[in-house]
């Protein structure tokens, strides 16, 4: 059959697609304070307040032109917005090898942020062309990718920087950025529908987006609440671990919740399918905020490392279940907006969660951001399982 056939074929072009663009944005991460450091930036809270803004400029600038090229999407199609995404980022990231400077740095991030988009995209596109019965599935599966390459990125970049120095590292994010864009290219074939008329797009287009806000408000609650508590999560360990091999361990705390991703990503992604995205985004959220208590109370590294595992396994819920239903509410005239719009709340919730976490952390203690993030997760399952409209609306989308 050539539908299946071709949704499929699809689904693991780009996974490898995403996978390459994670793997080359995570290179860059375990090394990126002491590349700073090599370009003349030698105080220890220069540094840090130099890393922070650095890797915060990406999502400023991201968060910003989202729903920009999500809307040019719905005019000039996905594949066009991927290739602009793979082959700007490629360039960029490349020029961030030969800068002497910390703010031509953060310059070029903010200009990569710009680019960026690569990821949202390739799930828009994905959701285009996968039936709807098994859309949860497919962008499940999909995330495994992203995740598998945040996972093997930092391990993979942490040992070239050792062997070729800090500076091409870029050089080869650059070229897996190049690659995963060339592979879009060649083996990627869109097929587009004639677009609307332009005066009834002008009197619909924004009204159709009201369904779509408790969605946008849910993706930005889940990711304040999963983002608080990483700046803290290996410090926190240090608090409760004596031992010999502390980086290893703290290595293996900050990975063990994307191991467990990709375990939890297409099994939830199947549940969604059958018993819809509402119930399994209520069951996912509630259940990761459970998860924080074994962290909350872990009295040894073996406790906390069980809690993120569980952690990681509910998290797959989450993002392909909000991603599916921007799917099933958004008409397909305006998904790709819609998909831009809901990558901007992801930003936007990688930006406060980070803030918010730290912040109580300094003021209350480490303890404390686990019992705020397990009630913005509860709040957030409340907010989704009374907001029946989402259900509702499914169904007769789909009927």
């Amino acid at each position: 059959m050539p539908a299946p056939l071709h949704w499929k074929k699809s689904l693991w072009i780009l996974w490898g697609a995403n996978f390459s663009i994670m793997c080359g944005m995570n290179l860059i991460l375990p090394f990126l304070p002491l590349y700073i450091g090599q370009l003349g930036v030698h105080e220890v809270g220069d540094v840090v307040r130099w890393t922070g803004w650095i890797v915060a400029a990406q999502f400023i600038t991201s968060f910003l032109t989202q729903p920009l090229w999500g809307a040019i999407a719905d005019r000039r199609g996905r594949k066009i917005m991927l290739l602009r995404a793979g082959f700007g980022m490629a360039v960029v990231t490349a020029l961030m090898g030969i800068v002497t400077e910390p703010w031509q740095l953060l310059a070029l991030r903010l200009l990569n942020g710009f680019f960026s988009g690569f990821i949202s995209m390739a799930v828009s596109l994905q959701a285009s062309v996968t039936p709807r019965e098994h859309s949860g599935k497919a962008l499940g599966t999909l995330q495994t990718g992203s995740i598998a390459g945040s996972l093997i990125g930092p391990l993979i970049g942490g040992l070239l920087a050792g062997m070729i120095g800090y500076s091409h590292i870029f050089f080869v994010t650059g070229g897996l950025m190049l690659c995963a864009s060339l592979i879009v290219m060649i083996f990627i074939h869109e097929e587009r529908k004639a677009p609307a008329q332009k005066k009834a797009r002008e009197r619909t287009e924004w009204r159709l987006f009201r369904p779509l806000l408790p969605v946008f408000a849910a993706s930005l609650i889940t990711q304040v609440g999963m983002m608080s508590i990483e700046p803290i999560v290996t410090v926190y360990a240090k608090t409760i671990y004596s031992g010999n091999h502390l980086e290893l361990f703290a290595g293996l705390i900050v990975a063990i919740t994307g191991i467990a991703n990709l375990f939890g990503s297409p099994s939830l992604g199947r549940l969604g399918d059958r018993i819809g995205q509402r119930k399994t985004l209520v069951i996912a959220l509630s259940m990761a905020a459970l998860a924080f208590i074994p962290q909350a109370f872990a009295t040894s590294i073996t406790m906390l490392l069980v809690g993120r595992f569980l952690l990681g396994l509910f998290i797959g819920g989450m993002i392909p279940s909000l991603n599916v239903l921007v799917l099933k509410l958004a008409p397909t005239q305006i998904q790709g907006t819609a998909y831009g719009f809901n990558t901007s709340s992801l930003f936007l919730g990688n930006l406060i969660g980070p803030l918010l976490g730290s912040h109580f952390a300094a003021a209350y203690g480490f303890k404390s951001v686990f019992y705020i993030t397990m009630g913005i997760l509860l709040l957030c399952a409340l907010f989704v399982y009374l907001n029946r409209s989402l259900e509702t609306l499914r169904q007769s989308n789909s009927a």
